[in-house]
């Protein structure tokens, strides 16, 4: 065979194959707005029998904590100091979740149409802007500091009558002292920074507490990247830092670039709290939450977290459009390195299969308090969104689910 020949033989595969993966992309179904096309189980090679039973035992483990979820509120987070809630919280509903394979809904429970707080889920939409700045470079690098960012912001409603104020700084400075000056977006996402301050009359030590007061005000300070510790306070810091590259409200931001791209509903809302307010280019905006440990965050239904599940298991692509980068996302996925099942927040991950042991390594979650998880199965296609299921039952729901999955 002459090279000639060889090289002509050579590119009538190579189109071949490029032919293939573009006719393979054009089948992944992704569901347009307003309606989603569904599967029968047996069409998304379950066992209908075994899936109904992982469904029954998700819904007969509901969270034993008041549906009030203020009334929750103050049986937990709620005897920390400071913890009095500051954001709106509201009566959830009945244990909730939809089942996905191959973008088709293949069964759903409960109420999935209703809107509900998802609490620390909400930290993987904050996730999501942060990735959005990073993706068009007004982030330059996830390791930058966040200081470098950073200019003077000023809360909303302040009054300059009080002489107690006099030669007190009225801006808020998220980066004053010399442990915060280093805090880069990656500790951030991480929750690895060890910020430390007060924000929103919140205290980083007051958030989940030493157990000994005595070393609420006195505890060392490591280097950012060194230590992971989750704290809420620390993520509304990065909040706020984000809010001050976009200067615009992430709400905003996350609709226009994420939810409409992905077709979801104008039903969900994501709040702040009532003192979260700030002076951003002359207009009062509402600096939102990364969840609802004092109330706010975000609120949302199922469906809307299951559209947001299905574009981060496909690699943050939606259809032919990449609404997050594929490197942000390999980087959202990489384990931490003082947490391996954490990646960025909240990306879970199953590193060692430490967090769900009946699930493969490679598998990912957004999860948040109640329990709330939007879990992602890449190898199988499978997105599941479960809502208030106990925590401590995920694992052996999963189990069941897998055992529903034909081989």
């Amino acid at each position: 065979m002459n090279r000639q020949k060889y090289l002509r033989l050579l590119l009538a595969a190579c189109l071949l194959l490029c032919f293939a993966a573009a006719a393979i992309a054009q089948k992944e179904y992704f569901p347009p707005a307003s309606s989603w096309e569904k599967h029968t189980p047996q069409q998304a090679n379950f066992v209908p029998a075994l899936l109904k039973e992982a469904i029954d035992f998700a819904i007969a483990n509901e969270s034993k904590l008041p549906r009030n979820l203020e009334e929750a509120h103050f049986r937990t987070f709620g005897r920390e100091p400071y913890g009095e809630p500051v954001g709106p919280f509201k009566e959830r509903g009945a244990p909730t979740g939809i089942v996905i394979r191959g973008g088709y809904i293949v069964a759903e429970w409960g109420e999935p149409q209703r809107v509900d707080m998802t609490f620390s889920a909400t930290k993987s939409f904050l996730s999501a802007v942060v990735g959005l700045a990073y993706d068009r470079h007004l982030i330059r690098s996830l390791q930058d500091r966040a200081v470098d960012y950073w200019t003077a912001t000023t809360p909303a409603g302040q009054k300059y009558d009080d002489a107690t104020q006099y030669r007190m700084s009225r801006l808020i400075e998220l980066y004053a002292t010399d442990n915060n000056k280093k805090t880069t977006w990656e500790t951030y996402l991480r929750q690895t920074s060890d910020w430390e301050g007060t924000l929103w009359g919140k205290p980083d030590w007051a958030d989940r507490p030493d157990q000994d007061p005595n070393k609420w005000l006195t505890s060392q300070r490591t280097e950012p990247g060194a230590a992971y510790e989750y704290n809420d306070v620390r993520v509304n810091a990065l909040a706020l830092a984000a809010l001050n590259v976009w200067r615009r409200p992430l709400p905003l931001v996350l609709k226009e670039n994420v939810m409409d791209e992905i077709g979801a509903s104008n039903t969900w809302r994501w709040f702040g709290y009532e003192n979260s307010w700030i002076v951003l280019d002359g207009v009062n905006v509402q600096s939102v939450s990364g969840g609802g440990h004092w109330g706010g965050g975000m609120f949302i239904n199922a469906y809307d977290m299951a559209r947001f599940g299905l574009m981060t298991e496909r690699g943050g692509r939606w259809r032919d459009k990449q609404i997050l980068s594929e490197d942000f996302v390999r980087q959202a996925k990489t384990p931490t390195r003082v947490q391996p099942t954490y990646g960025f927040m909240n990306w879970f991950l199953n590193t060692d299969r430490k967090l769900y042991p009946s699930a493969p390594a490679n598998v990912f979650a957004h999860i948040g308090n109640g329990t709330n998880v939007i879990y992602c199965d890449p190898d199988n296609d499978l997105v599941i969104v479960a809502r208030w299921i106990e925590n401590n039952k995920i694992d052996e729901f999963l189990k069941k689910v897998y055992a529903s999955l034909k081989k």
